[in-house]
């Protein structure tokens, strides 16, 4: 049954204003950050003088690499982690402990971030000591990021080899591979995509986190979120209108070339 002109613009509206509704405030912000005026609310001329602002304050790009950097390294260990715990999960069917391996890796998808921080907050306190792990800093807050973003790319690389052929596996294994050349050459490649997905996604939720770093921060290891929380309480700055501008500038040019990575890339498997 074919739906009616009316039906039809009645879903184009919906759709319409969903978009709205999500990426107009992100507009907005967008278009103020050439706002000339020191109120971050009230335009009064086109001006780039903040986007100078934001390059000349050492604390915002201080605290800017310290997220890079922890969100690097958290993505790298929690996709080699997570990777062996998928491995684990959909190779080994039984083995003593296999359920509370389960509850244990999935556990923080469901445990409130303020929890997670403050336990490993306590956890670093009373044996960070003994392991010469300082309670607060960079590595604590790369731990606790890195315990956070596991479960997250465990899941996304478990529902990927569960839908694998296992018979290209033992094809190669007939044909005289051992395990470990099996999976670097067959399933490594087959499940790089996966892969780069939990990588991503670990990164942005550890660029993104502000309750569990608050808790692990030091003097020297305050992130973006943090510094941005508080300088949103002293009043909004156009600066962080410039900011947000940069970083969703950044991550569309990644999105971008990524697809178009993609795209090339199924072109040619189509081809061969």
């Amino acid at each position: 049954m074919k739906a009616s002109a009316g039906q039809r613009w009645a879903g184009r509206s919906v759709l319409l204003l969903g978009f709205a509704f999500l990426y107009l405030p992100i507009l907005l912000l967008m278009v103020y950050s050439f706002n000339e005026s020191r109120l971050a609310t009230v335009w009064s001329g086109f001006s780039t003088k903040w986007y100078g602002e934001l390059f000349r304050d050492r604390q915002i790009l201080g605290a800017a690499w310290v997220s890079l950097k922890i969100a690097f390294w958290t993505a790298c260990a929690a996709t080699v982690l997570g990777t062996m715990a998928a491995l684990v999960m959909t190779r080994f069917h039984r083995f003593p402990g296999k359920t509370a391996f389960g509850a244990l890796i999935t556990a923080p998808l469901v445990m409130p971030e303020v929890i997670l921080g403050l336990s490993i907050l306590l956890m670093l306190v009373s044996a960070g000591a003994m392991l010469g792990i300082p309670s607060k800093g960079v590595i604590a807050i790369w731990i606790a990021h890195v315990t956070l973003t596991l479960s997250f790319v465990t899941v996304v690389v478990s529902s990927r080899l569960q839908e694998l052929d296992r018979s290209l596996e033992e094809a190669a294994m007939d044909l005289g591979a051992n395990r470990l050349k099996v999976f670097f050459l067959i399933t490594l490649p087959i499940i790089a995509p996966s892969l780069v997905s939990g990588w991503l996604l670990a990164f942005t939720l550890s660029l993104d986190d502000v309750v569990i770093a608050s808790f692990l921060a030091g003097p020297d290891s305050t992130t973006l979120p943090i510094k941005v929380f508080s300088s949103v309480r002293l009043g909004l700055s156009p600066k962080i209108n410039a900011l947000a501008t940069l970083m969703i500038l950044i991550v569309s040019l990644g999105v971008v070339v990524g697809w178009w990575l993609t795209t090339r890339r199924e072109r040619e498997r189509k081809a061969a």
